[in-house]
């Protein structure tokens, strides 16, 4: 009898992970490889992988979708303030913003725990 709680534990472990991993790419709408064709106007600032070299230009790479699509979003309504990227923002649209994101998001980032910890 124990064995069988035991294993409904598990089995109830291993689908909720499942519906959860399945939630977050439901989650992430963006096109990467389309996002990587649109991120050219990016690259000067921030790097053709999003890792920028320049300490005043945000690292994309790695960021979470979700957060590149808000931030993307707040630049555009003005909520965010710089005048570059309200001129940038302005001219994404919603598909656009979401495929710079799944692309940013999906490259590795050149930060490491201990380049954050300096």
């Amino acid at each position: 009898m124990r064995t069988e709680k035991l294993m409904k534990k598990v089995v109830m472990t291993i689908a909720g992970s499942m519906f959860l991993l399945a939630g977050a790419n439901a989650w992430a709408q963006g096109d990467a490889a389309a996002g990587k064709e649109k991120s050219a106007s990016c690259a000067a600032c921030h790097g053709a992988d999003g890792n920028s070299q320049a300490p005043n230009f945000p690292i994309l790479a790695g960021q979470h979708a979700d957060y590149l699509v808000k931030a993307l979003e707040d630049y555009k309504s003005g909520t965010r303030k710089n005048a570059i990227m309200l001129g940038f923002a302005t001219a994404l649209s919603k598909k656009d913003r979401e495929d710079l994101a799944a692309y940013f998001a999906s490259q590795k980032s050149a930060l490491t725990i201990i380049e954050l910890t300096q």
